[in-house]
């Protein structure tokens, strides 16, 4: 709720939007994670309204794409996202929204909207992979220093 002791006014929130790269059709992605787990609930959608009675309101508001309006979780379901932190990444174009979730958070039914189709992706053994002379997908070891060429490709 706005107003709640070390939360954001809307004044505080609005001078965020600065630092927010929102896409070409004013919208910014968000990750929403269990604040504990730290696992890994749905992604949404908000403009700049959605984003700024999330920060100052206390539960989460989305835009809807196909509706076209906004919808706050839980209003319809009861299962409701309160807000406990949130952080913009290194590039502002994409939110992290730490919640306490009450319910389902997917529409489905289920705890979280990553549960049903899980992909079995080569895992690397991350010892052997950054052994000397060990080849690599370009990935680096912590601590390393990144090059002029890695940083130009990621920011494209």
């Amino acid at each position: 709720m706005s107003g709640q002791a070390g939360g954001m006014s809307r004044q505080e929130a609005s001078a965020v939007l600065d630092r927010v790269k929102f896409d070409d059709k004013g919208l910014l992605t968000a990750v929403i994670q269990e604040w504990d787990s730290r696992e890994v609930l749905m992604v949404g959608w908000m403009d700049r309204e959605a984003f700024l009675r999330t920060m100052t309101e206390g539960r989460v508001t989305f835009w809807s794409r196909s509706r076209q309006e906004y919808w706050r979780k839980g209003d319809t379901s009861g299962h409701a996202q309160y807000v406990r932190g949130a952080a913009l990444d290194c590039d502002g174009d994409t939110l992290l929204v730490r919640v306490e979730q009450i319910g389902a958070a997917c529409h489905t039914g289920t705890r979280t909207c990553f549960d049903t189709d899980l992909l079995r992706p080569v895992v690397l053994d991350t010892a052997e992979a950054q052994a000397p002379g060990a080849q690599t997908s370009g990935a680096q070891a912590p601590g390393t220093q990144t090059s002029k060429a890695q940083t130009s490709e990621e920011q494209a």
